[in-house]
Formats: structure tokens, C-alpha cells, sequence
């Protein structure tokens, strides 16, 4: 577990601090994903009190809940998929720890290209989908099998816009380093 930056991980001071479109839209990705991590907290916190509601009224009350644990997933995975972009900002999606210590600088350099490319490659497939599935659930009119039936157009549109976000924030770290960035 680690518990501080790796030493192959980009250092944000210095990636801030550049000019040019590349440093620009990660600035620009560094706001937006701040912003977007207090919304996300906050429908963390109402997904909690809404679950929480749900148990205590069918508990104490014998109250239906046919809407909660919809309105808590619709939360989750908004909040899952917009927080995203955020996450790989600060490069903890995916790493390979083990290897950095045992890899040359070179050869930690082109690992990390590989696995931004192939991280990149993966989620621009997923984005796709995504929104063919947010745009399928608008025009169709989906709602979800429940008794609330809320538009299935809705987590499907949170997915699309997150992993959007974040195929957008893999290409700017794929873009920085020919922009001047150091990675070491």
C-alpha cells in the first residue's frame, strides 16, 4: 500500500506550471475535477442518507421503498464515473508499483505510455458505448423496472460524460510530455 506520490508519477507543481494548450487544458481539468469531487462527495453523503432513511422506515415504519436504493445507485454511479477524470489525474487508476523500483528510468518511462495508451484505448471503447446507451435509453424513452421508474437516461449520460471526462484527462497526460513535461 502506498501512502505518498511514486517517484514515476508526474509531479503536479510542474505540470501546472507550463504554457501552451496541453498545460492549459490540464489546468482547466484540474478545476473542473475539483468541482466535480465536491458534488460527488455531496451525492456520496445523500446516497447515505437516503439508504439510511430506507432502513430506518422500513424498519420502524414498515414504509415502502421502492425509490431508495434506485436513487442511491443513480448517486453512486455518478458519482463514480465523474470522479474518474480526478482520479487518474493524480495517476491512481492503474500502476504498476512492484516494477518501478526495477525498471530503468527509460524503461519506466515507456511502461508509463503503454499503460496511459492502452488505459486511454480501453476507456475511449467504454465512452463509446456509453453514450450510444445514454442516447438508446433518451430516444427510446427507457426507464428502469421499478415501481418509481426513473429514466435509465440518466446514470447512462453520468457514465458517458465521466468516462468522457476522464478519456479526455488520459490524453492530456498522454500530451504533456511532448508539451515539455519532464516525467521521471
Amino acid at each position: 500500500m502506498s501512502h505518498g506520490p511514486l517517484p514515476d508519477r508526474n509531479d503536479q507543481a510542474n505540470a501546472t506550471a507550463r504554457t501552451g494548450l496541453a498545460a492549459a487544458l490540464d489546468r482547466g481539468l484540474a478545476i473542473l475535477n475539483r468541482v466535480i469531487v465536491v458534488f460527488a462527495s455531496l451525492a456520496l453523503v445523500a446516497a447515505c442518507g437516503i439508504l439510511s432513511y430506507s432502513v430506518l422506515s422500513r424498519a420502524l415504519f414498515k414504509a415502502a421503498n421502492y425509490w431508495q436504493d434506485e436513487a442511491a445507485v443513480f448517486l453512486l454511479v455518478g458519482a463514480t464515473f465523474m470522479t474518474a477524470a480526478y482520479v487518474q489525474q493524480n495517476r491512481g487508476h492503474i500502476g504498476i508499483e512492484a516494477f518501478v523500483g526495477l525498471l530503468s528510468p527509460l524503461a519506466n518511462r515507456v511502461r508509463l505510455w503503454i499503460v496511459d495508451v492502452a488505459t486511454f484505448l480501453f476507456c475511449a471503447f467504454f465512452t463509446w458505448k456509453s453514450w450510444t446507451l445514454a442516447h438508446e435509453a433518451y430516444v427510446d424513452g427507457q426507464v428502469s423496472n421499478s415501481m418509481w421508474s426513473p429514466p435509465l437516461a440518466i446514470p447512462y449520460s453520468l457514465m458517458a460524460l465521466g468516462m468522457s471526462l476522464l478519456c479526455v484527462q488520459i490524453l492530456v497526460q498522454l500530451a504533456l510530455p511532448f508539451a515539455g513535461a519532464r516525467r521521471p
